[in-house]
């Protein structure tokens, strides 16, 4: 009988965000700079693409590859964007967001204390990819929440 093994490899969780990126070495750079990835492994083409490179953050997994358009691989620099943010938490966030900034992402939203008891902001990635970081800094039940969400939408511009 073969033996058990688990749904998934050793230290991956439910949720892993697999990555296609334009120059995968430059991003495999980026991430380790910008926000501390230990690259974990890197399988590659015989012309030296990456086919396949495995990183951590923090406690979680992150997977990545080198576009292959011939099989509909495209990252976000070649689609023109895309829908989704990686959220990262962590002790310092401060620390971590000037720290990605330096390595080259582009502030998309300011870091700041938020109504919801994060202090966020969010991050482009000279790849395409958005990124958020945040420290969670305040507990808060549903209700007080929604009060802290009604008064920070009454303060917004309203629009046209």
């Amino acid at each position: 009988m073969p033996e058990q093994v688990n749904a998934g490899p050793a230290g991956f969780h439910t949720l892993t965000p697999h990555l296609t990126v334009r120059d995968a070495d430059a991003a495999l750079e980026f991430y380790k700079n910008a926000l501390g990835a230990e690259v974990l492994h890197v399988a590659r083409m015989e012309d030296g693409k990456v086919l396949h490179a495995g990183l951590r953050i923090g406690d979680s997994m992150l997977m990545l590859n080198e576009e292959f358009p011939e099989m509909g691989g495209l990252s976000p620099l070649s689609t023109g964007g895309t829908g989704v943010t990686i959220h990262i938490y962590t002790e310092d966030v401060d620390a971590a967001f000037n720290r990605a900034v330096s390595a080259g992402a582009q502030i998309k939203m300011p870091l700041m204390d938020q109504f919801w008891g994060d202090r966020y902001g969010m991050v482009a990635d000279p790849f395409g990819h958005k990124w958020s970081l945040a420290t969670h800094i305040k507990d808060m039940s549903p209700e007080e929440m929604q009060q802290a969400q009604e008064e920070a939408m009454a303060k917004m511009p309203k629009s046209a």
